[in-house]
């Protein structure tokens, strides 16, 4: 499992816990964009943006690049790629709990029904 640092796993879950940051991120996925692009479906101001665009970049989620006056924002996925292995992680650690009670279930089920079975002998 690829470990990201507990403050950076911490910085990428307080990013994506924002909607505002998560259509950020959408939108980059698409293709490159301006902070003023991205501040534009939110009516939101260019420093607003900027705070969201900030908190995206902590994490380590995009790179910004300024070219001139433009501060043109990319994604990075790594740290994406590496939050949601840990969440597999998780998961699969969940889904083998819940397959070995499922089992250890049936087998009382199957053991209280042929228990019922020969009292009826």
């Amino acid at each position: 499992m690829v470990e990201l640092e507990a403050p950076q796993l911490d910085a990428v879950f307080h990013a994506l816990g924002d909607a505002t940051r998560r259509r950020m991120l959408r939108e980059l996925a698409k293709s490159e964009r301006t902070v003023g692009q991205l501040a534009a479906p939110f009516a939101m101001s260019l420093a607003a943006a900027s705070k969201h665009v900030k908190a995206l970049e902590n994490a380590g989620l995009i790179r910004r690049e300024v070219r001139g006056r433009a501060h043109i924002c990319r994604l990075a996925p790594g740290p994406l790629a590496s939050a949601h292995e840990w969440l597999n992680f998780y998961a699969r650690f969940w889904t083998d709990r819940l397959d070995a009670l499922e089992g250890l279930l049936l087998t009382e089920d199957t053991r209280r029904s042929d228990a019922c079975k020969g009292d009826d002998s």
